[in-house]
């Protein structure tokens, strides 16, 4: 006998978006979701939430028909469906926005839409067919886009509208959403947010995977909490709290503030005087670093606050070697770096001085790689062993196994490509190799992104330990909350000029902010 799962609105009795019964999925001796129920309510916007590695992902990629559940039944607005493939999630009314885009950068944003769904009638035709779909649905969910733009010239806050506006011109009328706000400031976030209750408005089921609870109590109806591969809880938004939602995400209490205690800085061990980037040289962005100075101690954390996109990645690439300085100079030590005397990447790690890059993709793995080969990027001297220099594969996988254990990457696999972790435990992955080095100085990029609340506490509270046994820390965090909690002093960035720097005793969230917009 089939079972239709109902929930009840108004007078009627509707079937559920999305119905989940008993589904499973392992990956070898690895569990990744073991007896999942689910019901999400048409028309809401349901959260899920849980640690890195609880299970979402592979959740949401079953929905979207990347794996195939082992075991269980899934059932699309009463109808149970085999999802086989994506193109069965997509007949089914299902669209997926991925955390990292699925779009091709040199394409235009029409190309990109309609790219393997172009229709049977000539080109020319099914371009202009697509036109006057596209605008009418840009006119009825506020997604105004210019068709004709390249998708590499637009920011990331834009490039998230072509693949909402991607998945409704497919048919989709439950959306996911996985990890949105990953790469998004917090105007975009906002923007975001404001499209999201418009679709709503208009009857999308939305799907929010995250593991921000600020975002889950902002905007979703309903909330479930996975952990070790289970549907732990469901609650209603109104009725829970983000502390309750984090104790049942980790298991147990958690606090990311009341960490920080007074530093004992010491002598200064970086300098940079009127350090400058010109445009010619960083062709990627508008945004130049004009005239920065400041002195970084020993023992003590300088947050880099700033909107992304003021210059704060610049800086970072132009301290790590990665881009040599058009103006100004670096002082490292008896190391003076200057446009005529450029650094390298590696002779910056050379000089003790390690780099968690903000974009782990680009810059922090290779993807293809395992993860036991990805946890001694630019340190394998340190690992190398037997003949002429060759890696000791035993050792390496000794060596990743004890970072696994040390930072919680799950799973806890040294032989797992790279590219099979979720967001979160890459993110670990590169935080376990550039702190395990024990530098004299910490670059930091985003150290939280993509990670969740119980990592979060755990980063904090090794990037304190650090500055207490004597690392000097630059943290370049687009989360103002991160800067204000860990911060010895903060130094705002805006349009790729420094607007001072703050003391902590003297910071809080609304002048740091009106720092940010460029108000002095």
């Amino acid at each position: 006998m089939t079972v239709t799962h109902k929930q009840a609105k108004g007078s009627d009795t509707v079937p559920f978006a999305i119905s989940l019964r008993g589904v499973e999925k392992t990956f070898g001796a690895v569990c990744a979701n073991h007896n999942i129920d689910l019901d999400i309510c048409t028309g809401d916007i349901h959260g899920i939430i849980g640690e890195n590695g609880a299970g979402k992902s592979t959740l949401v990629s079953i929905l979207y028909g990347f794996y195939r559940a082992d075991a269980g039944t899934i059932r699309v607005f009463g109808k149970e469906r085999t999802l086989r493939s994506t193109a069965d999630a997509i007949a089914a009314g299902i669209g997926m926005v991925h955390q990292h885009f699925m779009l091709v950068p040199t394409f235009t944003v029409l190309e990109n839409i309609i790219l393997g769904h172009e229709g049977t009638e000539s080109l020319a035709k099914g371009f202009e067919a697509a036109r006057v779909e596209l605008a009418q649905l840009a006119a009825r969910y506020g997604l105004d886009v210019d068709l004709d733009a390249v998708i590499e010239d637009f920011p990331v806050g834009l490039q998230q509208r072509v693949e909402i506006l991607k998945a409704l011109y497919r048919g989709a009328n439950i959306l996911i959403l996985d990890e949105p706000t990953g790469v998004l400031t917090p105007q975009e976030t906002d923007q975001l947010f404001d499209i999201l209750r418009a679709l709503k408005e208009q009857g999308v089921t939305i799907l929010l995977i995250t593991h921000k609870l600020r975002e889950i109590m902002a905007i979703t109806d309903h909330v479930s909490v996975m952990r070790g591969g289970e549907m732990v809880a469901h609650k209603r938004r109104s009725d829970t709290t983000p502390e309750e939602l984090a104790e049942i995400m980790v298991g147990r209490p958690v606090r990311t503030d009341g960490i920080w205690h007074p530093p004992s800085p010491a002598q200064v061990v970086l300098r940079a005087d009127n350090l400058g980037l010109n445009a010619e040289i960083s062709a990627d962005s508008s945004v130049l670093v004009s005239e920065i100075s400041f002195a970084l101690k020993a023992g003590e954390i300088l947050g880099v606050a700033g909107v992304s996109g003021n210059g704060q990645s610049e800086l970072l690439e132009l301290l790590a070697g990665i881009r040599a300085p058009s103006s100004g100079s670096i002082q490292i030590g008896e190391r003076h770096i200057t446009a005529e005397m450029p650094s390298s990447p590696s002779e910056i790690k050379s000089l003790s001085i390690a780099h968690v890059p903000e974009d782990r993709h680009l810059t922090g793995l290779i993807l293809s790689f395992s993860a036991a080969e990805s946890m001694v990027l630019g340190y394998e001297e340190k690992i190398a062993g037997g003949m002429a220099g060759w890696l000791d594969r035993e050792q390496l996988g000794e060596h990743c196994a004890s970072l696994m254990r040390d930072f919680d990457v799950r799973p806890p696999d040294p032989s797992l490509k790279s590219s099979l972790f979720s967001g979160g435990n890459q993110q670990k992955i590169v935080l376990a190799r550039e702190m395990s080095a024990a530098p004299s100085i910490l670059l930091v990029g985003q150290a939280t992104r993509g990670v969740d609340i119980g990592a979060i506490e755990f980063i904090h509270k090794q990037l304190i330990a650090m500055r207490d046994k004597g690392c000097a820390i630059i943290l370049v965090s687009v989360e103002l909350d991160e800067i204000l909690t860990l911060s010895d002093r903060i130094m705002v960035m805006n349009n790729g000029s420094s607007m001072g720097i703050v003391e902590r005793k003297e910071a809080d969230a609304r002048s740091i902010g009106l720092l940010m917009a460029g108000v002095r």
